[in-house]
Parts: structure tokens; C-alpha cells; sequence
């Protein structure tokens, strides 16, 4: 009943696009849900990760979901936090990757999203840079001690499906962590189609040790950026396993 709106296709696309998406040949469960209220009540998003469980149990097990990719966020203050995590915790006990913009969602692990200059190689770790929302906040040297904590994922200069169109496309030269969640998500998919028996500790783990580590200039002082996902050294590590 509402026109199509910019953030599903997106997302949808980063995760799985055929041309687009980091995990072109990975399945795609999308869940529909309603906010209801005045949007803040978050037992919709529980309804949806038990709907996933449901049918999670109906798949075969070389095709079972192995990863709930929400770009949204959420803390203790929001209406159904507590069924909200409950949902959560089965997800991980089944063996799924939860990946929201909440770090209590996520094994309490962290990332954070990179940004690009339009026509540099997204394949080359060295075209990236700060993330345009949250590169003022990075002169702070708290924000500097923590991107060593974070696993980081391209995020802006990205090509996405558009709501307009089964066949359009669209850039967004500056995106937000909903681009790094599905980003990923996808990566993830990518490693279990690699090694089934892949954990989310492992993943999160082997992504940190293959990526790369840059240096970037902040007010004329070189500084390191990492690490960058390097999907092809991940899924190399994956194989040589």
C-alpha cells in the first residue's frame, strides 16, 4: 500500500545482487514487516528473526540460513528490547550470524564503514578512506583507538538496485552503516559457502586477521586505517584451511 522505498532494494542488492552484491549466488529470505505504533515499538523485528527460525527448520541443511542481516539499530529504552534480544540470542544458538547496526546484536563485536572516491578501485584497499558521516569525529583520538577494535567494509561510492524500476540502478556517493550490515551479511555467505562449518567468532576473526591496514593523513599526521575486509585473502585463508 506505500510506493516502493529506497532502503530494501539497497540493502537486498549489497548482500546478494547479481551484479551488485557481494554474495551474487547466496539465497534471500526477505521478511516484511509492519513498525505499527509510532514505530518504536520493536517487537516487529522479534516477529521476524522467529519467522526466520520457522522457516530455517523447513530447508534442507545444505541450504539453511546462515545469516540475519538487519540494518537497523536499537537499545534497552525501545518498546520489545527484551523479546527483541530474546529473538537475537535464539538466532545465534541456531548458528547464525545476527548483523545489525547494534553491537549487543552482533557477539559485541564492532565495524564501521569506509568511504571512496567515486572512480577509485573498490578493489584496492588503498582508494579508501574515511566514511564521509563519521570522518570529522575521527580527528577525536578516542574515535582512533577504537578503529583498531573494528573490522571495516566499504560503505559509500556504491551502486545499488533502485526502488524505480526492476532494471534501474542508482549511485550513492555517500551511504551510512545500512550499506556496511548487508556488506557484511554477504560476506559472511561467501565464507559458509566456502567452509559449511564456519562459526560467526571465526568468520569475525579470520576477516580481521586477512584484512588490510592502511595509512591515511589526519591533519598532516600519518595514521593507520584497519582492518579492511580483503575478501579474496579471506576466502583464499578459507580454502588453505
Amino acid at each position: 500500500w506505500l510506493e516502493a522505498q529506497m532502503h530494501g532494494p539497497a540493502v537486498a542488492s549489497i548482500a546478494v545482487g547479481r551484479t551488485v552484491g557481494v554474495a551474487p549466488e547466496a539465497d534471500l529470505y526477505y521478511i516484511a514487516t509492519h513498525r505499527g505504533g509510532n514505530g518504536s515499538d520493536y517487537t516487529y523485528l522479534a516477529d521476524a528473526i522467529r519467522r526466520i527460525l520457522a522457516v530455517n527448520k523447513t530447508l534442507p541443511r545444505e541450504r539453511k540460513i546462515r545469516v540475519v542481516s538487519m540494518s537497523i539499530g536499537w537499545g534497552p529504552e525501545v518498546e520489545g528490547y527484551d523479546e527483541l534480544m530474546a529473538a537475537v540470542r535464539r538466532a545465534r544458538a541456531a548458528g547464525m550470524l545476527v548483523v545489525s547496526t547494534t553491537l549487543e546484536g552482533m557477539y559485541g563485536l564492532d565495524l564501521c564503514g569506509l568511504g571512496r572516491a567515486p572512480l577509485a578501485d573498490p578493489n584496492t584497499s588503498a582508494s579508501y578512506e574515511l566514511g564521509a558521516f563519521w570522518a570529522q569525529a575521527f580527528a577525536n583520538a578516542m574515535w582512533r583507538d577504537k578503529f583498531g577494535e573494528m573490522l571495516l567494509v566499504p560503505m559509500d561510492s556504491r551502486t545499488t538496485a533502485s526502488p524505480l524500476g526492476d532494471d534501474e540502478y542508482v549511485f550513492y556517493r555517500t551511504g551510512g552503516m545500512s550499506w556496511a550490515v548487508p556488506y557484511v551479511a554477504g560476506a559472511y555467505a561467501l565464507a559458509a559457502q566456502v567452509d559449511p562449518a564456519i562459526t560467526p567468532k571465526q568468520f569475525w576473526s579470520l576477516a580481521r586477521e586477512t584484512g588490510q591496514t592502511i595509512e591515511i593523513n589526519v591533519d598532516g599526521e600519518a595514521v593507520p586505517l584497519g582492518p579492511i575486509i580483503d575478501p579474496v585473502a579471506l576466502i583464499d585463508a578459507l580454502k588453505s584451511r
